[in-house]
């Protein structure tokens, strides 16, 4: 195959389809898990352990599994305090991030820059790292055993900051001018000036958020102690040790089924929202 002069030859161009085969490959094993719970979760209790192994769906569906589920643990508190604990972080956050990306995108200030690159330092520390220093936080505040201390340490967002400051600084400098003439303050642009026009970056990074903090396991599980305030991962984990789900597949595919489906569904239904935010947000 010759090639045109001033041109690199590509990979795609010389085994047209290799590259999305392999995507397709990749997805394919990434989503067998994901089958397999949805195959074990509607299959008969009865089946036995070698059928709850196969990936085929050879059976009656059946919500036995689900009912059991829902009866052995508490889900409907586990799911209310997820929910507390996902809103929480995320309306402070939006609070937090849009102060901070304003600062750092329209107010001049000695060592700005600096400041800015300091706070993104964040984005480099395993988060593993911090668990010893911010458990230790939480006891001294008081905040053990507690919602908030599961939300107080993602109060602040290094990431949600830095997309945050990249859209205000893409909106005309002209529409801030022009309502300071208004006579709008400083909290009155950010307001009404940045966030409504900061929404599809307000909408992808919420998405990032929930997902994180909704599937977040070990920081909950270091704070809380009650049962009564455990979120979706917490519980189930302590169900699944149970005597309840300890060789019952059926029981805890159907349980982290119900763990994972509020986000299912919510992709299924915003599915077009979701994409069209990341596409407009800098996530490119």
């Amino acid at each position: 195959m010759t090639q045109p002069p001033g041109k690199m030859l590509r990979f795609g161009d010389v085994y047209p389809g290799v590259g999305f085969g392999l995507v397709v490959a990749a997805a394919l094993l990434w989503t067998v898990p994901f089958l397999w719970m949805i195959v074990s979760a509607f299959r008969p209790p009865e089946s036995g352990a070698p059928a709850m192994a196969s990936l085929v769906p050879d059976y009656l569906p059946t919500l036995a599994n689900f009912r059991e589920a829902w009866a052995s643990a508490d889900f409907p508190r586990y799911y209310l305090n997820t929910i507390v604990i996902c809103g929480g972080i995320l309306s402070v956050q939006i609070v937090t991030m849009s102060l901070a990306a304003y600062a750092f995108a329209r107010v001049k200030f000695p060592g700005r820059t600096v400041f800015f690159y300091l706070f993104l330092i964040q984005l480099m520390l395993v988060p593993i790292v911090l668990l010893v220093p911010n458990l230790t936080t939480i006891v001294q505040l008081g905040l053990y055993d507690t919602l908030p201390g599961v939300m107080a340490p993602y109060f602040a967002t290094a990431f949600g900051t830095f997309l945050m400051r990249q859209t205000f600084r893409t909106i005309p400098i002209e529409l801030e001018e022009a309502a300071v003439i208004d006579g709008a303050q400083w909290w009155h642009l950010i307001r009404h000036v940045y966030l409504p026009l900061s929404k599809p970056a307000l909408l992808a990074f919420a998405i990032i958020s929930v997902t994180a903090h909704w599937n977040e396991f070990l920081w909950p599980l270091m704070v809380i102690n009650s049962p009564d305030y455990r979120p979706l991962t917490v519980g189930l984990a302590v169900f699944t040790r149970g005597a309840e789900g300890a060789q019952a597949w059926g029981v805890n595919a159907a349980g982290t089924f119900l763990v994972i489906a509020p986000l299912l569904v919510c992709f299924a239904l915003f599915q077009r929202r979701f994409v069209n935010s990341f596409m407009t947000s800098g996530l490119k």
